[in-house]
């Protein structure tokens, strides 16, 4: 199994203060930062853009993980890229080979990581399958997008499962995030499942101690792989 990785979701925090949701991820120990762009249109809310994710830039040298939850992710790709992001996530539900094979070129063109998330009842699709190889990383969601503080879905855990089979039968190290209502009490399932980068939202900035939570995620998660 790849490193367990955290990645704090800071969406889940107070809005108006960012800077101290990405603070928390450096204090915390935590390996990447995970933010949620939502255009409205693709999910049922509207987060930020490029502009804030430049900003937030200055504040640390920690991965960012940029999750675009867009319908027209080529129009803004570029912008993100620039803006800061380290690794950047398209939704598979809006791409198709061809428009996957341009990110993923503009990607490598900026010494950059594409990464490609599903929907919770979304299968990984016949031109996903053929260009796993190309992913920094595969996001699969356990709540459907759009808000913070969802319950895991754990019907999911079976399509989780497939994927990290398949990445075992083609000899793939691709990090496999899970996206969604991520808490202690789930990790050892998710982690057992396959999934290494743990994206937590509520799970770390809902905590009383949401620096002690970082750690503490990574402990129960590094239970788990010695318990598998």
């Amino acid at each position: 199994m790849n490193q367990i990785r955290i990645a704090p979701s800071v969406l889940a925090w107070d809005l108006g203060d960012l800077g101290r949701a990405v603070d928390i991820c450096v204090e915390g120990g935590a390996d990447q930062v995970h933010l949620d762009v939502i255009d409205g249109h693709f999910a049922p809310n509207i987060t930020f853009g490029p502009g804030t994710v430049k900003d937030l830039r200055r504040r640390c040298d920690l991965k960012f993980d940029t999750h675009l939850m867009i319908e027209e992710p080529s129009k803004y790709a570029e912008k993100f890229l620039d803006a800061g992001s380290d690794l950047l996530t398209f939704h598979a539900e809006v791409l198709d080979g061809r428009k996957f094979e341009e990110l993923h070129a503009l990607a490598l063109r900026k010494g950059k990581e594409i990464g490609l998330a599903v929907k919770p009842f979304t299968e990984l699709p016949g031109w996903a399958v053929e260009r796993i190889s190309d992913l920094g990383a595969l996001v699969v969601m356990t709540v459907n997008p759009g808000f913070s503080g969802q319950s895991m879905d754990m019907s999911v855990m079976p399509k989780l499962e497939r994927i990290r089979s398949l990445f075992s039968e083609e000899g793939v190290r691709t990090d496999i995030e899970i996206d969604g209502g991520v808490e202690p009490e789930n990790v050892h399932e998710v982690v057992k499942r396959g999934g290494n980068v743990l994206v937590a939202g509520a799970g770390v900035y809902s905590k009383k101690d949401p620096v002690q939570a970082i750690s503490h995620l990574r402990e129960r998660a590094n239970l788990a792989v010695k318990a598998t």
